[in-house]
């Protein structure tokens, strides 16, 4: 489902909605634009993960990539229509997750705990 807000409203709802997933850190988003005359292809777009910057955990290595590296895997997808790509990285989100790797926002159903790094490096890693 799609919700198409104006940008305020929009990340009210994604502030919100966050809570359904765990984590903010968890969920990639895009803005995209359409091609005028052509409704099945994408202008211009722009992907990233709905927390913003977090200044106030920068540095510490606690905060969490998936939301990054999800937004990269829907570049790939839906802007240079790579799919394999995309599914590869998901596969390896998923894979993590599955094994009980968590970033300190989502340890709170246990697993091994690591940091922003790591839980980059091991994405990467798989893919």
């Amino acid at each position: 489902d799609v919700i198409v807000s104006e940008n305020t409203f929009g990340d009210i709802l994604t502030d919100e909605a966050s809570v359904l997933s765990g984590s903010m850190g968890m969920l990639p988003s895009a803005s995209v634009s359409g091609v005028p005359g052509q409704s099945k292809r994408l202008g211009p777009a722009l992907y990233e993960p709905i927390h913003g910057t977090a200044p106030d955990i920068a540095g510490r290595g606690v905060a969490n990539p998936i939301g990054t590296v999800l937004s990269m895997a829907m570049m790939l997808r839906y802007s240079f229509g790579l799919e394999e790509e995309a599914s590869a990285v998901e596969t390896s989100v998923d894979g993590l997750l599955a094994e009980g790797y968590r970033t300190p926002d989502i340890a709170g159903d246990g697993g091994d705990v690591v940091s922003t790094s790591k839980m980059g490096d091991d994405i990467a890693g798989r893919v």
